[in-house]
């Protein structure tokens, strides 16, 4: 047998089922949270209902329902207030499961609707829906290694979830991110940042304080508010694609992180290199509602690592002759990096240049200038 020193689990269901626990039984050291800590993640009642008992700062208004009743009734409180809701299943639903009114949903009827299609369906196993309050602002992404006691943050990112290019279309699984060399985003402030780790912190000791000290990677999805960072949710794991614009510029031994998570001796700070990122996913045309069926495709992966770019694969397959084909979801990322956002999201393009297939699809708006000016004049207008 061969002898396992140290294990990283990344997947949340694993962790949901408790691998951890089992490796840990078996003096496996493990970087990940217990199936007590997962739930985190697993269960957004248990999250909510956290961060409500510990006045966790950043919290929104939510109700746990089980009727369609008590969605309306929610739902009615939020428009009386000027507030519209959001509408999530309880459990997981890998990143597709959740939707919002004034995106995709256009109204009170259409979210009962929708609410009653989870209770209905009993989606991720479970016979509840969860609604919240609506934060309205820009979207940001602030992971962190934790050791049950410490959260030692990397830099913030911005994730792109919508399907089509101007932020649009279907809720997906992220179709790209970015990074600054200042580990902030061209709208959030350093004191923004602050308080957005803040709420990681509390979090983290109220989980500590509760029997469940969390160990493992904590990826925080917060909304930026002209009141402040508000949490949307947090996940057991690191974020995808927001891991690839921040790893590759660790400037510390990942090894070396996870025994120091496992044994409960993380430093307060992790260096990483000064640099920008720019992540743009290659996807099926159509994915997030219809994805075209699956197909081949080539990547040139020397001449795109000749324009400074990397290529990370998701989900491709093989064949026996060694062609590439996709699948019904995301097939790669291309990340490019640079001293600025603008010469990161052009290394990005040119390597971009180098995956070819008929089929496919990439939202080349993502961090360009019209696109990051969008973002910025609309914190502005919510700060008025």
């Amino acid at each position: 047998m061969n002898q396992i020193d140290l294990v990283f689990i990344g997947p949340e269901a694993g962790l949901g089922a408790g691998l951890v626990d089992s490796f840990s039984e078996q003096g496996i050291p493990a970087v990940g949270p217990t199936k007590a800590a997962a739930q985190l993640e697993v269960d957004k009642r248990f999250m909510r209902s956290l961060l409500e008992r510990h006045s966790v700062p950043g919290r929104l208004a939510y109700r746990v329902c089980d009727s369609e009743e008590d969605v309306r009734d929610f739902l009615g409180e939020l428009e009386s207030q000027g507030l519209e809701g959001v509408v999530k299943p309880v459990g997981l639903t890998g990143g597709k499961g959740v939707k919002v009114m004034g995106d995709q949903l256009h109204s009170i009827d259409e979210a009962v609707e929708y609410a009653k299609e989870i209770l209905d369906s009993r989606m991720s196993g479970f016979g509840q829906v969860v609604m919240e309050e609506r934060a309205v602002g820009q979207e940001i992404t602030l992971q962190g290694f934790c050791d049950g006691k410490t959260v030692a943050p990397m830099p913030a990112a911005q994730d792109h979830p919508h399907a089509d290019e101007g932020d649009v279309g279907a809720i997906t699984g992220g179709m790209g991110s970015y990074t600054q060399p200042d580990g902030l985003l061209p709208f959030l402030s350093q004191p923004e940042y602050g308080e957005a780790l803040d709420c990681m912190k509390t979090t983290i000791k109220a989980m500590n304080s509760e029997g469940r000290p969390y160990h493992g990677f904590l990826y925080g999805q917060f909304v930026i508010t002209a009141q402040g960072p508000k949490v949307v949710e947090f996940n057991a794991r690191f974020g995808d694609p927001e891991a690839m614009n921040v790893l590759p510029l660790l400037d510390f031994d990942l090894v070396d992180l996870g025994y120091r998570i496992s044994e409960g001796c993380l430093p307060d700070q992790v260096p990483f290199q000064a640099q920008a990122s720019v992540c743009k996913y290659i996807v099926p045309q159509g994915y997030g509602t219809s994805p075209a069926a699956p197909g081949p495709m080539k990547v040139d992966e020397d001449g795109l690592r000749s324009t400074g770019s990397q290529v990370y694969y998701a989900a491709v397959n093989l064949t026996e002759n060694n062609e590439l084909f996709t699948t019904t979801s995301r097939a790669c990322g291309v990340v490019g990096f640079g001293d600025d956002l603008d010469s990161a999201e052009r290394v990005c393009e040119a390597g971009l240049k180098y995956v070819k297939g008929d089929h496919l699809f990439v939202r080349h708006d993502i961090a360009t200038p019209p696109s990051l000016a969008k973002r910025v004049a609309h914190m502005n207008s919510l700060k008025k």
